[in-house]
């Protein structure tokens, strides 16, 4: 049996959860989230807290049941708290623009980039080099997140691209002269 998936989920205040079979709808100020879990597994939820039980003792759902409790975590959390990712535009002329409610992006190429918006996410943009991308969808986030660096690359001889806030970049060295 996995460690972590034994662990109760505790519910904030302000978050509901509703559990119909295996699909669980979680409620809180931010938002809405549902969740989908297998079949060999059952949530319970006994005063503020709630516990992802398998049906079996199998060695195979030990990984599937510390997945399904973190993903019942994340929901809780996103619709709580929320999820926030910072970048950082690192390079001379690299630029950033929100157009209506997507992005647009100078990087160098002989046209402008354009982001569309994302149902659930939103952008905030401070100065011209500085992006925040917020949502309560862990992973939606992390996703746009990884598609906006995708745009430029790190260049680790030079230290430009995008770059999370505060990433600290290794510059390598280039061609040595004998």
């Amino acid at each position: 049996m996995a460690r972590l998936g034994k662990r109760p989920i505790k519910l904030e205040n302000d978050v509901t959860v509703s559990i119909d079979g295996q699909k669980i709808s979680v409620k809180g100020p931010k938002g809405t989230l549902q969740v989908q879990i297998g079949d060999q597994f059952e949530i319970k939820q006994d005063e503020g807290a709630l516990t992802v039980i398998p049906r079996s003792s199998s060695k195979e759902l030990s990984p599937d049941h510390g997945l399904y409790r973190t993903l019942l975590l994340n929901a809780i959390e996103g619709v709580s708290k929320g999820y926030q990712k910072d970048l950082e535009l690192v390079g001379v002329g690299y630029r950033v623009q929100k157009k209506g409610n997507g992005l647009s992006f100078t990087l160098g190429y002989s046209h402008p980039v354009v982001v569309p918006e994302t149902e659930g996410i939103s952008f905030n943009v401070s100065g011209q080099n500085k992006i925040s991308i917020v949502g309560i969808d862990k992973q939606k986030v992390g996703q746009v997140t990884a598609n906006i660096r995708r745009l430029r690359k790190l260049d680790k001889y030079k230290g430009k691209g995008i770059l999370f806030a505060g990433q600290r970049v290794k510059l390598k060295a280039g061609k040595s002269v004998k």
